[in-house]
């Protein structure tokens, strides 16, 4: 469950602590005074996408924390174990947010990209939102709406996966088919560019020690010259080089040192530069002795240079890609190669990942039509509830063509509603209006949200545009499902909130110049005030 939120710097809100108990929460207060921004806090903090203008005017980031009693989750435990972010039962959630839109993410203090936070925060919360009902009558909603309350989200996931599997494999066999007609030409090609890479036989470096080379043939004549002159200004001129200068001095100072020892760490440093300069002096002998000018030599480096330039242009990449490129074209060689026992192999993979795809699939459609009827069932009393007696709602499944699969399985699903009796079940969409798509909203996001194993439910004003009557079976519906986990409800309606077990009224106060946000528990008298 949610245990604490904090909030820092956003939108009109400066600074907010909540605690929240178990069973009902509502937050109630004036249009305006930041109850929804609340639920986006939320929202942000367990990895929904940010952006720029999020931080309060005049701060330079937003900050939010929120803090989750894990013990009895012993999946999202065993998830941040398996992440290596468990932290002795705490959940502790962090999301940093500049005022340029750049984010930070943090899970007990470890640093993780916003799509693992967002992972964590799918089974941690679920936040049904005030304009649900809009998008109620689309079939990916509802697909999604009826494979929730069914408890199936492993299995359709299991599913995702032998379909893209399954696809893969005959999208590759399709293009082995399709490479058949052309593939002794294709062959032929990739034989003479692989034996010309083979032939090429480029080592790790060569390119590079090839330009070193061709650098110093081509200069051979200066470094002949800079060479003979640096012999000599070392050791070889009659008289003033420098070695001879250095005995001169170290002869002196070796006196010195006779006389006074203070001179005697000088001369070991001379007696050093002494054999230094006369060890660079014979390095500049052996180098200029094997220096020479060998055309056949530049010729050979040149030829070979050209060669490996020749290849880089022809196959359109950088020297240190060719030995890469080889291995690509050796396999596809070796592929066409060996193409009619590798597309019997394909069409068999293809069969099997075909046959374990239906298998998930006929798993998933099972699964589906039995939560269909009690889904069904449920939110038909609802709808009498609800102000909307005689009405029937119905889940239709229709299975698809093997040829029409897609990820989510073989299922084509709608929901439909009779409003009056007598009258068929139609679509939904078609026949719904806005207030009873608001009604039809809230009795399945309330009756969906039972087949869930997420233990809080956060409910952003789903209860708008019923009164009455009907927000009294509101408010005992979600009070019926705070006994089995936690709720947190924004509401108007005082038939909501006098269900909760607890009450935060937010309230904005400002002094003409700037508007804080702020959140408090209600005792029994306010609380009475408050409704």
């Amino acid at each position: 469950m949610l245990l604490t939120l904090q909030i820092r710097n956003f939108a009109i809100i400066d600074r907010v602590d909540v605690e929240f108990s178990k069973g009902m929460t509502v937050l109630t207060g004036e249009t305006g005074a930041g109850k929804s921004i609340l639920v986006d806090a939320l929202g942000l903090v367990l990895g929904e996408r940010g952006g720029s203008g999020i931080a309060r005017e005049g701060s330079d980031r937003a900050e939010f924390v929120a803090e989750f009693d894990t013990k009895d989750l012993p999946g999202v435990v065993a998830w941040l174990e398996a992440q290596s972010l468990d932290s002795d039962g705490e959940c502790l959630l962090r999301r940093v947010i500049s005022a340029d839109g750049r984010s930070r993410a943090f899970i007990n203090g470890n640093a993780v990209t916003l799509q693992t936070l967002k992972q964590l925060g799918e089974q941690l919360l679920d936040i049904h939102g005030q304009h649900f009902h809009q998008s109620l009558g689309k079939a990916p909603t509802q697909r999604d709406l009826l494979d929730h309350y069914a408890g199936a989200a492993k299995l359709r996931i299991d599913t995702a996966k032998c379909f893209a599997t399954w696809r893969e494999l005959a999208n590759e066999l399709a293009a082995l088919q399709l490479a058949d007609q052309d593939r002794a030409t294709r062959v032929d090609l990739l034989s003479f560019q692989t034996q010309e890479l083979s032939r090429l036989a480029l080592a790790d470096g060569e390119y590079e020690d090839l330009q070193v080379k061709r650098q110093r043939l081509m200069n051979i004549g200066r470094i002949a010259e800079g060479v003979t002159l640096a012999r000599q200004s070392l050791a070889e001129a009659e008289s003033g080089n420098a070695e001879e200068l250095l005995n001169d001095v170290l002869s002196r100072i070796q006196m010195l040192a006779e006389l006074d020892t203070e001179f005697a760490p000088v001369a070991d440093m001379l007696n050093e530069a002494c054999i230094q300069v006369r060890e660079a002096a014979e390095s500049l002998r052996r180098y200029g002795d094997d220096l020479e000018d060998d055309p056949a030599e530049h010729n050979r480096v040149e030829e070979r240079l050209d060669a490996i330039r020749s290849l880089t242009r022809k196959h359109r990449c950088e020297v240190s890609d060719l030995p890469a490129i080889l291995q690509k074209l050796e396999r596809e060689l070796y592929l066409l190669q060996h193409a009619e026992e590798r597309g019997a192999a394909l069409e068999k993979n293809v069969a099997i990942a075909e046959k374990q795809f239906r298998a998930n699939a006929a798993k998933l459609s099972e699964r589906r039509r039995k939560a269909a009827i009690s889904f069904s069932d449920d939110v038909t009393r609802a709808m009498a509830d609800l102000g909307m007696g005689g009405g029937q709602f119905v889940i239709a499944i229709r299975e698809r063509a093997i040829e029409q699969a897609k990820a989510d399985g073989l299922d084509e699903i709608e929901f439909l509603i009779s409003s009056n009796p007598g009258q068929p079940p139609m679509s939904l969409a078609r026949v719904a209006s806005g207030g009873e798509l608001s009604r039809m909203s809230l009795a399945i996001q309330v009756i969906g949200s039972a087949g869930s194993n997420i233990s809080t439910m956060v409910f952003d004003e789903v209860d708008s545009g019923v009164g009455g009557g009907v927000a009294e079976m509101v408010g005992k519906r979600l009070s019926d499902l705070a006994r089995t986990r936690q709720v947190l409800c924004v509401t108007h309606l005082p038939q909501v909130a006098s269900l909760a077990d607890q009450h935060l009224r937010i309230h904005k106060k400002t002094d003409g110049k700037t508007t804080h946000t702020g959140a408090s528990a209600l005792a029994e008298k306010a609380r009475i005030e408050e409704l």
